[in-house]
């Protein structure tokens, strides 16, 4: 299991029960944590190539949505 939990379980697998009627898996919690993780970390190295000490919205770039 993935040490930091990113996102908040409680409501992600009320989301997937809610919406497709599906029982979600710890794994599919530690896959999300760790996409939440990748693209904070893409969206921190372009603030930071854009000079600013502040991620916005136009830095976390999500290409297969």
């Amino acid at each position: 299991m993935y040490a930091d939990v990113l996102v908040v379980t409680s409501k992600v697998k009320k989301h997937i029960k809610d919406k497709y009627g599906f029982n979600t898996s710890a794994e599919t919690i530690a896959v999300l944590s760790k996409a939440v993780e990748a693209l904070c970390e893409k969206g921190s190295e372009s603030a930071k190539a854009d000079g600013r000490k502040t991620a916005m919205a136009r830095d976390i770039v999500i290409d297969h949505l």
